[in-house]
């Protein structure tokens, strides 16, 4: 199965080290970060598990609960939960989803098999609140990914999908933003930003972060 931004991201019921998870009443009016792991008691897994159990009140700030997926069972995820602690300094604080047979890893399409027929390359998914997909990232097995972009990644997403701005290149939250060009009505657009606006070009428009 193939999914595509702004699908309805598919459900399910699977084993993890919190217990059963159903996976949409789970995730609720949240936003969701689900991403997953080639296997147990791996290097650059470990080091990811443990970044992100460190940036947890990050995603509990922006209304986000993570869960992560490796292919093992829930007992090798609680032996290596150990390792996480230990190596990382940072106990686990979210679950991990055992797919030992493969059904989520199936559903959302996190094993490649020209890179490796059996175990899942690292993907992300960021899920909205309505199950609809808004992010997609696969990195190969060997790269580690970068959680502080993630966390930016999301800042932009719900920044524009309450105001009508977009984000430039490289921007970080609290700097301008981008007008939607479809937004022409100059008592609409002083009424949406009051800070003002700096007109670059007549389709690059730019002003000072509307939520901040």
């Amino acid at each position: 199965m193939t999914l595509r931004l702004g699908d309805i991201v598919p459900d399910f019921t699977q084993a993890s080290t919190e217990g059963d998870i159903h996976f949409h009443a789970w995730a609720g009016d949240s936003w969701v970060v689900l991403f997953s792991h080639p296997k147990d008691f791996t290097p650059v897994c470990t080091t990811e598990l443990g970044a992100v159990a460190r940036l947890k009140p990050e995603f509990v700030k922006r209304n986000v609960k993570v869960i992560a997926l490796s292919v093992d069972d829930v007992e090798s995820h609680k032996g290596w939960a150990g390792d996480i602690e230990e190596t990382q300094g940072s106990a686990l604080n979210f679950p991990i989803l055992a797919d030992d047979d493969r059904k989520v890893s199936d559903l959302y399409d996190m094993i490649h098999p020209n890179a490796n027929n059996t175990l899942t390359v690292r993907s992300v998914f960021v899920i909205d609140p309505n199950k609809k997909l808004r992010l997609s990232l696969t990195y190969p097995a060997s790269t580690g990914r970068n959680f502080d972009e993630l966390l930016r990644v999301i800042d932009s997403l719900q920044l524009t999908e309450y105001y009508s701005v977009a984000t430039p290149a490289n921007w970080q939250d609290g700097e301008d933003v981008v007008i939607v060009p479809t937004l022409q009505d100059p008592e609409v657009l002083k009424e949406k930003f009051p800070k003002g606006y700096t007109v670059v070009k007549p389709y690059l428009r730019m002003t000072p972060q509307p939520n901040k």
